[in-house]
């Protein structure tokens, strides 16, 4: 979706506002506001953890090291399209939603089953590219990012290192696919650095638009100032 496309979704998420009073704004069939003002979290997400690990996918580099083996010494691979990598002397491993720990067990398992004695193997992130947020609008750098261990919203515009100077905070659209669903939610990040409310959790592959002020420009009549200091406002957007 292009910026002009999540600008109007963004719009459209502001057009429903008034839904958290008694009036009806209209004007947004294709999308239902949700009573709750948590969005909805990735299955499998480990909300119960302090740290949530990298999970290895599609496109990561790595960088495998194992002792006393020269011709994988410091070694630098990508996983291919499906998440899978092959090394010399281990053969083809599927590294598809393994942990760096995990990958480097396996790495050492096939090492041993190939006639490697007691590999001592080691793998680190050279460069994540699977696991990646994308921000996008009135920030200073606009990109992917990746997302390693657990990031906030405030803590994924400050790796867009921060808004510009003049970036609407009350207009922040976070947008998040969960299977079928796709939802958006509309935050204030200067009430969240007030501490008005949580500042939420940033998953992979969630896209967030800061301050493009396309649906205020075109809904300024209906949409106040200030609607979100009480709470973000979340919807389903539907299909």
């Amino acid at each position: 979706m292009g910026r002009i496309g999540l600008a109007f979704c963004a719009a459209a998420v502001l057009l429903v506002s008034g839904c958290a009073s008694t009036r009806s704004l209209g004007g947004a069939p294709g999308l239902t506001v949700l009573d709750t003002t948590t969005m909805p979290s990735p299955e499998g997400s480990q909300l119960g953890s302090m740290t949530r690990p990298y999970l290895i996918g599609p496109g990561d580099e790595l960088l495998v090291d194992v002792l006393g083996i020269d011709e994988l010494h410091e070694r630098k691979i990508s996983t291919d399209g499906e998440g899978r990598m092959s090394l010399p002397l281990a053969g083809t491993i599927d590294a598809n939603g393994l942990t760096i720990t995990q990958l480097r067990d396996k790495i050492a398992e096939q090492m041993k089953a190939k006639y490697v004695r007691d590999p001592i193997v080691s793998v680190n992130l050279s460069e994540p590219r699977s696991r990646v947020v994308t921000v996008d609008g009135q920030v200073a750098k606009p990109g992917l990012y990746p997302v390693v261990g657990r990031m906030t919203l405030m803590q994924a515009v400050a790796k867009a290192e921060g808004t510009e100077e003049f970036a609407k905070l009350d207009d922040v659209v976070l947008f998040r696919t969960i299977g079928e669903d796709r939802y958006a939610a509309l935050y204030n990040l200067a009430a969240i650095r007030r501490g008005a409310y949580a500042d939420p959790e940033i998953f992979p592959n969630d896209t967030v638009v800061v301050g493009e002020s396309f649906g205020r420009r075109m809904f300024q009549t209906i949409v106040q100032a200030g609607t979100l200091i009480a709470g973000p406002i979340i919807a389903l957007i539907q299909r």
